[in-house]
């Protein structure tokens, strides 16, 4: 399907073509082994670190590649189009770990930790949510304290993409209880430090290939110049990237439609019954129409947020619409891709019932379609 082909830049074009080459090529080909020995290789974040994937929208000077949002955006979806899990990381790394990074980092720490991370040569996860508290950041339980010239971390972490295999963690824990979402802070957290335990990697309904961690905190230890921002700031930098957030995981959901979309067609072209393709079937015909309608008015929502980002309009607004749209709506269209497959759509010898269950979590991470309906309500409301 195309991408609005009159409205890309000629830079734009160029970045979608090269994602999805490398799409299609390096990840394709493999994510249906990928997911079913429940393993991934890391020289695949390297590769995509040298495209210029990993940290996309922070500037030159750091290692990114100083994309706008819109360019951003396509890239995501021709990353997931390819395999839904390596988009996800993605999308942690570049919209919650390195944008964070570079808005709020000192000098010493975007030399030290963003540069790697735009290379590809280490990977990010971003540890907020917790077993009681998911998009309530206020709710968050684990507690930070200086003892001596050291903070110390205690607490859980859950649902964390990539949290076995990064190499820094960007957390979030309490620093003052009595203050209220002002006793939030935020510190970098080298993976490697003692106290950093991953407790359990959870069995999951799809992105089997990428791990999601369950993450404690045991008397961990860090010098003072491991906090990110100012103390305190912890909810400023938890919300700030909401936006880039939502649009990522829009894409990421679109990516995922227009696979299943493509599988699809695909196969009611070749697919003969009663003397004709299954196309030429009313009943499939007007499915798939429905499916391709729905994948571009997706792609209009992101790209109108997108837009709005990059023009420094705020648009929580208008990414919530995306994000929750086009989650419900990759739903939707994989769901009548298995359909339209009939019982084929339903093994995993083809990709349709894998595409399904990688993307089913679209609708759940960086706030559930009801939270989206919360803040789109707000919004509304205010206008």
């Amino acid at each position: 399907m195309s991408h609005d082909l009159n409205f890309l830049s000629q830079e734009q074009r160029m970045i979608r073509d090269m994602a999805k080459d490398f799409a299609r090529n390096e990840l394709a080909p493999f994510a249906s082994s990928w997911d079913q020995g429940e393993t991934f290789p890391d020289s695949i974040y390297r590769r995509m670190g040298e495209l210029g994937l990993m940290v996309m929208t922070v500037s030159e000077k750091w290692g990114g590649s100083e994309a706008d949002t819109v360019s951003y955006a396509i890239a995501l979806e021709e990353i997931a189009a390819g395999d839904v899990g390596t988009s996800t990381a993605m999308s942690v790394n570049n919209s919650l770990v390195c944008s964070g990074l570079e808005e709020f980092g000192s000098e010493q720490q975007k030399s030290k930790i963003l540069k790697p991370l735009a290379k590809g040569e280490a990977l990010g996860c971003f540890c907020l949510t917790e077993p009681h508290a998911g998009s309530d950041a206020s709710a968050i339980k684990s507690k930070a304290y200086m003892d001596g010239n050291e903070w110390v971390i205690n607490g859980t972490k859950q649902f964390i993409t990539s949290g076995s295999k990064a190499d820094y963690a960007i957390v979030f824990a309490v620093t003052d209880p009595e203050a209220g979402k002002k006793g939030l802070s935020c510190f970098i957290v080298p993976t490697n430090t003692n106290g950093y335990k991953v407790s359990r990697l959870e069995k999951k309904m799809g992105q089997r290939a990428h791990d999601t961690a369950q993450l404690i905190f045991e008397d961990l230890r860090l010098p003072p110049e491991q906090i990110l921002g100012k103390q305190g700031e912890g909810y400023k930098i938890a919300l700030s990237n909401l936006e880039g957030g939502r649009i990522g995981v829009a894409s990421q959901a679109l990516g995922a439609a227009r696979a299943a979309y493509e599988h699809a067609l695909e196969y009611a072209k070749q697919r003969v019954t009663f003397g004709k393709p299954i196309i030429e079937h009313q009943a499939v015909g007007f499915r798939l129409a429905d499916m391709a309608t729905e994948i571009e008015a997706a792609r209009l929502l992101i790209h109108r947020a997108a837009r709005m980002r990059d023009a420094d309009m705020p648009c929580i607004k208008e990414a919530s619409m995306a994000k929750m749209y086009c989650a419900e709506m990759a739903e939707r269209v994989c769901s009548a891709a298995i359909q339209t497959l009939g019982g084929y759509g339903y093994l995993s010898d083809f990709p349709v019932e894998r595409i399904y269950r990688d993307m089913r979590v679209c609708s759940l991470y960086e706030g559930t379609g009801d939270v989206q309906r919360l803040v789109i309500a707000r919004a509304i409301a205010a206008e």
